[in-house]
């Protein structure tokens, strides 16, 4: 067994493989960037070492100085996580060639199937259902135009080297593909390296589906189940479930079947994952074969029992696969939900910040949390906007989504905007618990992005009992008053006023509030001044995320929000003659909606737009986002230049009067 491994990575995967390592008893050694200097991973390893500057190219994709630093430690191994190197075979080469053991499979296999043009062939040969495209490399857009009159539209804009949703767009006309053929060949060559493209039929309303096997070095090769992967935005997967509650037993064994035959037939050794599109008839097409750990293992680990980072370790030391396909068994259902840095409210636009707050959800044999972050951690412009991962187990599906919607709705993240409500909105939707989607399903349910729905009704009148209790609370700590009146109102100047007596005590977990003549009995054993607020209210559990501010506050429970205004009596009398903040006049300006670098300006001084035109194009967290006017106008001024760093709301262009 090895004694000492190096990751060539960073993030939660990388705390993810030391975690087993450690309970292996093997030692480990971090590599980190000045970005990452007090990263979590760097924290946890036995030892670190700086590999660069920020920018990924500059350090975790620098090749030599990781063989460098692996060296200098002397590890035995090197484990390369998910994403960066991770299906690079000239890295594994690299290693090998350092006489140092790569925890994954052969550079041939590598090689092999990380070239998406490559493995397509391959599957064919191999006698594995493959989906209808061209298997070349596209020299450019001229020529994208003219295979795509032979492939038919929609067709997948694809990087070869690509994965994790980077490089690959969808064209429904020529107009898409002139566009989407630049922008996935620059993400390709950004975040890989390397900007071949080529296309491929698109299968409309497909679910995607994955095998996961394991392979060990005399050829011996199991899969481990299916995991269902269809709810994706821009082609990034948002929730993962094992098993599928789509496929019947005959179709799931036929695709393990021939994930096992693909990955004997590369000679594959380690843990991998064979990617399928299934129709709506049960039909289903290789898509790619991942030569590496995938983001979405732990829900495989919990329905199986297996720890795919110890075997993965296991193997590379040349044992035999402990398992057969028959020990195999499948039990219960997991769902993972990825919790990422963007905003829902602006188009899922990148946030970058400081963690000013953050409590995981309690971690038990059912709820599991995979991060690489702790209150005070920075989400950086650099690297990919995942801040966790929090994965659910039941025995049943239903139990599954239960569990995560309770584990969602006392996760606190503060400091950035976040996804959790949109996740919480996704798992309660009712075609989602139907199983009744496929990967266009964010796009059909949330066409127009997402935004917390407001509290109204008989659920107001729960935000403002919990409103009302929290800074009765508080008061009574400073005045030792057991019953205290407030006049709550939301924050829209037009709502209706609301009398609310609260009857609560410092030193009790009871209390009775009265709102507008309504008694509900709450009882809640929350502490000043904490952000989670977990409570009873008329024997319902509810739990809220709280947010003050100097004359009221914000609650958000699951999908739910209310700002809400608390004031005395005296005090709501005098503040009705405050006067109104008018907002400011933001049309005449594009600001820039995330922090991130200005790669390019499609427009100069004078130029005559369009509502839709394209202005600019930012890349941030590895992505490229093109910007678009709002309006129709004329371009008066311009501030910035390619090349320039922007932060959040910065005027990038002005239109004229």
């Amino acid at each position: 067994m090895f004694k000492k491994i190096l990751i060539a990575n960073r993030g939660e995967i990388a705390c993810r493989v030391i975690k087993t390592a450690k309970t292996m008893g093997i030692s480990t050694v971090a590599i980190f960037s000045e970005q990452d200097a007090m990263a979590l991973h760097v924290a946890m390893a036995d030892e670190a070492v700086c590999i660069g500057p920020a920018p990924a190219k500059e350090s975790y994709l620098k090749i030599d100085n990781i063989v460098a630093i692996a060296k200098k430690t002397c590890v035995d191994a090197v484990h390369p996580g998910y994403g960066f190197l991770s299906e690079q075979s000239e890295f594994a080469t690299a290693i090998e060639k350092a006489g140092i053991t790569f925890i994954g499979p052969s550079k041939d296999a590598i090689g092999a199937m990380g070239d998406k043009i490559r493995s397509k062939k391959i599957a064919e040969d191999a006698g594995v259902s493959t989906v209808p495209g061209y298997l070349g490399i596209v020299k450019g857009n001229t020529e994208a135009l003219k295979i795509a009159e032979d492939i038919g539209y929609p067709l997948m804009i694809k990087a070869s080297a690509g994965g994790g949703g980077k490089g690959m767009r969808i064209a429904y006309n020529s107009a898409d593909l002139s566009e989407g053929f630049q922008l996935a060949a620059n993400e390709a060559l950004a975040s890989f390296g390397d900007d071949r493209i080529f296309l491929e039929k698109y299968i409309e309303r497909p679910r995607h589906i994955e095998i996961q096997i394991l392979g060990d070095k005399y050829g011996n090769v199991i899969h481990l189940g299916e995991r269902e992967c269809s709810i994706q935005r821009r082609h990034q997967k948002i929730i993962e479930e094992a098993p599928s509650a789509f496929l019947g037993s005959d179709t799931r064994d036929e695709m393990g079947a021939q994930a096992v035959a693909l990955a004997k037939a590369v000679q594959y050794s380690s843990a991998g994952t064979v990617e399928f599109i299934v129709d709506e008839e049960s039909n289903f097409y290789f898509l790619e074969m991942n030569t590496r750990l995938q983001v979405e293992h732990p829900v495989t680990e919990f329905v199986t029992g297996i720890d795919l980072v110890e075997q993965m370790i296991r193997i590379a030391t040349g044992e035999k696969l402990s398992l057969d396909q028959e020990d195999v068994k499948c039990d219960g259902w997991a769902i993972e939900a990825r919790v990422y840095a963007e905003d829902p409210t602006r188009n899922f636009l990148p946030s970058t910040g400081r963690l000013t707050q953050y409590k995981e959800p309690a971690r038990s044999d059912s709820i599991r949390v995979d991060s690489g972050v702790i209150e005070g951690s920075e989400i950086s412009i650099f690297y990919d906007p995942l801040i966790s991962k929090l994965i659910a187990y039941g025995g049943s599906r239903e139990e599954a989504i239960e569990k995560l919607r309770k584990a969602l709705s006392v996760y606190l993240v503060r400091g950035i905007a976040h996804n959790i409500p949109f996740l919480t909105a996704v798992i309660s939707n009712e075609r989602f618990a139907d199983a009744d989607f496929s990967t266009d399903f964010l796009a059909e349910e949330f066409p127009e992005g997402f935004t917390s729905e407001k509290a109204v009704g008989s659920r107001m009148v729960v935000f403002i009992a919990a409103a009302a209790f929290v800074r009765a609370k508080q008061d009574s700590r400073m005045s030792h008053l057991r019953s205290s009146s407030y006049i709550i109102q939301s924050a829209d100047p037009e709502s209706e006023k609301i009398s609310v007596k609260a009857e609560v005590s410092w030193d009790s977990c009871n209390a009775t509030i009265t709102v507008g003549g309504s008694d509900l009995s709450l009882r809640s054993d929350w502490t000043p001044w904490s952000a989670i607020f977990q409570s009873n209210i008329d024997g319902i559990d509810h739990h809220f995320i709280l947010q003050e501010n100097k004359i009221g506050m914000s609650l958000t429970s699951g999908i739910y929000r209310a700002d809400l205004i608390i004031l005395t009596p005296s005090q709501s009398r005098l503040y009705g003659y405050m006067p109104a903040n008018e907002a400011p006049d933001l049309t005449k300006y594009l600001l820039a909606p995330m922090p991130g670098l200005l790669v390019r300006l499609s427009v100069n001084v004078g130029d005559v737009v369009k509502d839709g035109d394209e202005l600019a194009v930012v890349e941030a967290m590895k992505m490229e986002n093109v910007l678009r006017s709002e309006r129709d106008g004329t371009i008066a001024k311009i501030n910035f230049v390619p090349g320039d760093n922007l932060e959040v709301d910065q005027v990038i262009l002005e239109y004229g009067e």
